[in-house]
Order: C-alpha cells, then structure tokens, then sequence
C-alpha cells in the first residue's frame, strides 16, 4: 500500500484546504492533478491514514498510471509526500527518482534545461517504459521533445508511456507521434488523451468509408489508420478520401491499398485536400502527354504504309499462264 503525508489535514467529517493552496498551487495545475490531491487530503481523516494506488484509481475512474503521474507532480511541488511499499499494483508502473551517475555524464555539456533534476528524472522513467540504457541519440531526441518541441516533462512521459502502451519502443516512432501531437498543437497531457479518444472515433470512422459496420477495428487495421495519422501526418478528411479511392478503384476495402495512395501523397508532400487536387491534375496533364506521345509514334509507323493495297487472283494468273 502506499501511505501518503501532506501539509494539510482533516477534522471530523470536514476536510481542511488551506488557501495557500488555492492561491498558490491549484492554478497551475491541471484538473486532473487537483482531484487526486483533493482526494488524498479527504482519506487523510480515516483512522489508518492509508490509500492505495488502485483504490485511487477506482474511485477518480482513471488509470493507477494517471494517479502516480499525479502525486509525482504534488511531491516535486513540496506539498505531498508518498512512499511506495512495492505492492504488486505500484509496481507496474515506473518509480521516479534519481537517474544514475551514466546519465548524470551523457548530460553533462548539453543544451541546459531549465530543470535538470526534472530531466534527470525523466530519462529514468523513460528507461524503465522502454526496457534498456537510453543511448546518447535516445537522450539527443528526449532533448528535442524539451527544447524544440517545447512539450512539458508530464507530456513526454506520458508521450513516451502511450507508445509503449501500444507495442511501439522505436524512438523514431516515439519522435513521429510527437511531431504529429506538435502538428496538433497538442500541450498537455490531457489533450493528448482527448486525442487518442478522437483516434477511437477515426477507426469507425474509417471502417464505415469502407462500408464496414457491426465490429471493432483489428490490430492491424488500427496499426495501419495509426501510422497514417501518426508517421504520415495526415487528418481524417484527407485519409477518408483515400479510402474513397480505394472503393471506387477496387470495389472492396482493402488497407493496403488504401495505404499505396496515402505513401504517393505523402511524397508529394499531400497535407490539405486542395494539395491533392494539385496532385490530380499533374497526374491528369502527364496521362494526356503520354497517350499524345502514343499517338505521334503510332503515326510515324503507318506513314510508310499509306498507299493502296493491290488485290490479284491468283487462279486467273495461273490459268493464263497455262495458255500461253
């Protein structure tokens, strides 16, 4: 179980909420954040003063992952303490603390953050998500999540946890689906769970443009409308409209398909649909010179044979030869 310690505390059927609080703290954080420490700060009245990681999770209908996120972020802040026993539930998900010594050197000499020690931490739990010793590019890319792309230490964990979550531990996958939440103007972590809510809605979406109904994506057409929204970078209008294609084209779905069309558009840099209507008429002005090409050649060839055929009967021919 994992016993929690704050500053504040509870009195009977009342829990006390100092104002510091409010004024100093609630503000800048996110909402989600601000139930998980309401909550502890209610529990801090029961007569064992003990709260578990799922029993958090169960009552606030989120993930333990969402919790633990939540009490690191009241911990780095100073307010909130918490001690984790090793239960089974904890254990699954990875504990922040110090990251080792190698770390502590790959960084050092690096673009300067404004929170080492947050890097720091960060690097260790991206370690524990991903199964191996980070590498010095690992490091280079989480930088340019800081640096570049300006995403928060919570978003590029939890970037880092979903990737993982959905069998994908490739950095350059992992920099792909960040990029594409930067395209989005994605900033934290809870507009990139609205995002992979919008996901769930672009599968049906893109089965029911194939006149698919009555069951859920499988796993690899998920994997599939993923890495178009994700590595190619396209929005739904413009994946529906290959999906269009496909049916029109070949009469039935077929993601393959459907992903040929999406891989021509990408190398043409395809990015709203008025691109591809571009892309169209290139592709309708080189069928035209082709089939004039065509046209020329089959000329060239016959005008040597423009003349008139000459007919003769070769049975007249040999009776008169016969006479003579």
């Amino acid at each position: 179980m994992t016993k929690l310690t704050l500053r504040n505390c509870a009195q009977d059927n009342i829990t006390v909420l100092e104002n510091e609080f409010i004024d100093r703290y609630m503000a800048q954080a996110n909402g989600e954040y601000v139930k998980v420490y309401l909550l502890v700060l209610r529990h801090l009245g029961d007569s064992s003063g003990m709260l578990s990681i799922p029993e958090m999770a169960d009552i606030l209908e989120c993930t333990e992952k969402d919790v633990l996120r939540a009490l690191r972020y009241w911990k780095k802040q100073g307010i909130l303490d918490y001690t984790d026993y090793g239960d089974t539930a904890e254990a699954k998900a990875p504990a922040r603390g110090t990251s080792s010594p190698d770390h502590a050197e790959d960084f050092a000499g690096r673009t300067p953050l404004r929170d080492d020690k947050e890097f720091k931490e960060l690097l260790f739990v991206a370690e524990q998500y991903l199964g191996k010793t980070l590498s010095s590019s690992d490091i280079d890319t989480i930088i340019y999540f800081f640096d570049s792309l300006s995403m928060s230490a919570d978003l590029i964990e939890y970037l880092i946890e979903y990737c993982v979550e959905n069998g994908h531990k490739s950095m350059h996958y992992i920099r792909a689906v960040a990029l594409s939440w930067d395209s989005q103007n994605i900033r934290t972590v809870e507009e990139a769970k609205a995002n992979t809510l919008q996901y769930h809605k672009n599968y049906y979406s893109v089965l029911k443009a194939y006149g698919i109904g009555g069951r859920s994506p499988a796993s690899s057409e998920i994997a599939y409308i993923r890495k178009w929204h994700e590595e190619y970078g396209f929005s739904l209008d413009i994946i529906l409209e290959a999906c269009e294609r496909t049916m029109n084209a070949i009469h039935q779905p077929n993601f393959e398909y459907t992903d040929s069309i999406l891989k021509n558009w990408r190398s043409k840099n395809v990015r709203h649909l008025k691109d591809i209507e571009a892309v169209d008429a290139d592709f309708q002005k080189a069928k035209e010179q082709r089939t004039a090409s065509r046209e020329k050649k089959t000329i060239r060839s016959n005008k040597f044979n423009n003349f008139e055929g000459r007919s003769y009967n070769m049975d007249d021919l040999e009776r008169k030869l016969i006479q003579q």
